[in-house]
């Protein structure tokens, strides 16, 4: 007795699919696929060559000297960088302590309550801070904190690059938690936890990779910003002992170097560029890291 296994309607379905698609619609598809790939070349062929670009100039004046040791007089060759990348730590992190508690606060806000009226000023204002060029910021915490104080600082440096991360995180914890399903808040809700405790133990663990990503990339925008701390953090060839004082960064230092006549500087000039990609391409890796295992973690719960 012959045992029926469909083995043979199933060839012919996927015959009669095979032939119903058109050879036009055959070389649309592979059109569009050619297409693709070719804007994605487009998009990073640039960013490759400048990579290897910064890379071939910026190793040659990288060594232990150039990582641990503070900047040479003018005209005299050697020296390092030492005092620079520690400022940009710094200013990176005192920009972040004060951006991000805002931003997502601001983003939960927006998510949470955004019908309201004063909800649409908020993404209004977030929205045009968003394009305001960095040297505008530069001038506005001149104004509001070095002009007052009659002194260059490192505080005044950190407010500026906190004012550019603001409506990246604003924005980005909004449409993170914008696609947090309505379905786990509602149940939250139903079984009595009140809102806030929602948004706290429920809504932002569930948007928290997310929120990572956008705040490691409002960090990495900012670390390298030069204009804005001209105005504010000014630079400093010395360690710095206070942040209430000017301090260095590796975008002034850069900014210094390159336009010297001298040509060590050059050399280190393109030895810091690399140093602050090898710093945004950390901070990208350790967002990856950070998000990868959350994304496992929730899996697993």
């Amino acid at each position: 007795m012959a045992v029926y296994d469909g083995t043979h309607e199933m060839a012919a379905v996927a015959g009669a699919l095979r032939g119903g698609v058109s050879w036009g619609r055959r070389l649309r598809d592979r059109l569009s696929v050619v297409l693709s790939m070719a804007a994605v070349a487009v998009a990073v062929i640039p960013l490759g060559s400048i990579l290897l670009w910064v890379a071939r100039q910026g190793l040659s004046a990288i060594d232990w000297e150039f990582l641990t040791s503070l900047p040479k007089p003018v005209g005299e060759p050697g020296g390092g960088m030492a005092n620079a990348i520690v400022g940009t730590v710094q200013l990176v992190t005192f920009a972040g302590v004060m951006a991000v508690p805002v931003g997502v606060l601001a983003g939960v806000f927006l998510s949470e309550f955004g019908n309201t009226r004063l909800a649409e000023w908020v993404r209004a204002i977030t929205d045009a801070l968003t394009g305001v060029p960095s040297i505008v910021v530069g001038i506005f915490a001149y104004t509001v904190l070095v002009r007052p104080t009659g002194h260059f600082s490192g505080w005044a440096g950190s407010f500026a690059l906190a004012v550019l991360m603001l409506p990246v995180v604003t924005r980005t914890t909004e449409e993170m938690i914008r696609l947090v399903p309505h379905s786990i808040r509602e149940a939250s809700l139903a079984l009595g936890v009140p809102m806030w405790r929602t948004v706290l133990s429920v809504i932002i663990p569930s948007a928290l990779p997310g929120i990572v990503t956008g705040v490691l990339l409002a960090l990495a925008r900012v670390a390298g910003e030069t204009a804005p701390l001209l105005f504010t953090a000014l630079g400093n060839r010395f360690w710095p002992r206070s942040f209430n004082e000017p301090v260095a960064a590796l975008p002034l230092q850069l900014y210094v170097y390159a336009k010297s006549p001298y040509e060590d500087w050059h050399r280190q000039a393109w030895g810091a560029a690399l140093v602050l990609v090898g710093m945004v391409l950390v901070t990208s890796i350790l967002a990856r890291l950070a998000t990868a295992r959350t994304a496992g973690r929730g899996g697993r719960s």
